[in-house]
């Protein structure tokens, strides 16, 4: 069995990965719908940037719940990951697209003289908000069952 990654160790995945995480949301059909997104971290929350219109935009804005998926290894021993399973919501006004933008070049290390200065005018974000949290480390799992 895999034990769970601690909170400090949860972090440090989701900051060693600057790039991409799995989104599932709920078509209209009932179907889940999954792609993968780049995204950032405030706090606790996952805000992944987005085209609006797409058919991710749609689906949230039907149904919010939504998961969040990274996972990092190539073998059993040394997979980990985490879900979050959470309540999302399409970010559109300018003032906020613009201080996420801002908040996303400094997550990637944009000197802030190259910061964004206005919104883009598609710009879109998914802001999630966990609701569970789910991980696993299957890399420890040997020493747990020696």
């Amino acid at each position: 069995m895999p034990r769970k990654l601690t909170d400090d160790e949860i972090t440090a995945l989701l900051d060693s990965r600057p790039g991409w995480a799995i989104l599932t949301t709920i078509d209209k059909d009932g179907f889940p719908h999954t792609v993968p997104l780049g995204y950032f971290r405030i706090d606790g929350d996952v805000v992944m940037g987005v085209r609006d219109g797409t058919r991710k935009v749609a689906n949230v804005e039907r149904n919010p719940n939504v998961s969040v998926m990274l996972e990092a290894g190539s073998t059993m021993a040394d997979i980990r990951g985490v879900m979050f399973q959470g309540h999302a919501r399409i970010v559109r006004e300018p003032a906020e697209t613009l201080e996420l933008a801002r908040h996303a070049a400094r997550s990637r290390g944009v000197p802030e003289s190259e910061w964004p200065t206005a919104p883009r005018p598609v710009a879109t974000y998914i802001y999630v908000t966990p609701v569970r949290t789910l991980s696993w480390d299957y890399g420890d799992s040997a020493s747990d069952n020696a």
